[in-house]
């Protein structure tokens, strides 16, 4: 070819631009599915066992490669397999780890290895046992487990009702409320 001269294209037909239009497609979804399973998903919160952190409505974006190289520690949020609903997924705070004992007393404060808690995050509502609960305190999380709690503790069934949750069936760390706009911020 010399110069001035233009290169002319193949011409495809439409069979050819369909495979292209299906191998995009594909790709997108793909993409979109690895994204889904393996970095982040976004819920919608359904009760209001998180308020004031988080509220019912919001919506929120859950981050997973965290926890691929470090065990959830006390302070984050979780999501989590309901341990009595199959399919369901839960969000709370992640307050202790394995090996911790947690104790709460009669005027609603929460002990960690005889440590009383301050946990702004709950709006100085109390922390009492559940009545309808076979847990009993203190209570020693068991190895490959954490204790979870909703920040709003007058209003969640959490660790106190169901006991420990397998760090196995922890699925990401909440880290954005992205939804509605008036909420829009980082977890802590």
């Amino acid at each position: 070819m010399s110069a001035g001269q233009h290169a002319t294209g193949e011409k495809g037909g439409i069979l050819r631009s369909f495979l292209s239009l299906l191998i995009m497609i594909a790709f997108v979804l793909g993409l979109s599915w690895a994204l889904r399973t393996y970095v982040f998903t976004a819920y919608e919160i359904p009760s209001g066992s998180m308020e004031e952190t988080i509220m019912t409505g919001d919506m929120v974006f859950a981050e997973k490669v965290s926890y691929y190289f470090r065990d959830p520690q006390p302070g984050d949020i979780v999501t989590f397999a309901d341990p009595e609903i199959p399919g369901r997924t839960l969000i709370k705070r992640c307050i202790a780890t394995a090996g911790q004992t947690i104790d709460i007393d009669g005027d609603g404060f929460l002990y960690i290895d005889g440590v009383a808690q301050t946990e702004t995050y709950t709006n100085n509502k109390p922390t009492l046992p559940l009545t309808n609960s076979n847990i009993t305190f203190p209570y020693t999380v068991p190895s490959g487990c954490i204790w979870v709690m909703g920040d709003n503790r007058t209003n969640s069934q959490d660790s106190r009702y169901f006991g420990a949750v397998p760090i196995s069936s922890v699925s990401g760390r909440g880290v954005l409320v992205y939804w509605p706009v008036p909420d829009f911020g980082l977890l802590e």
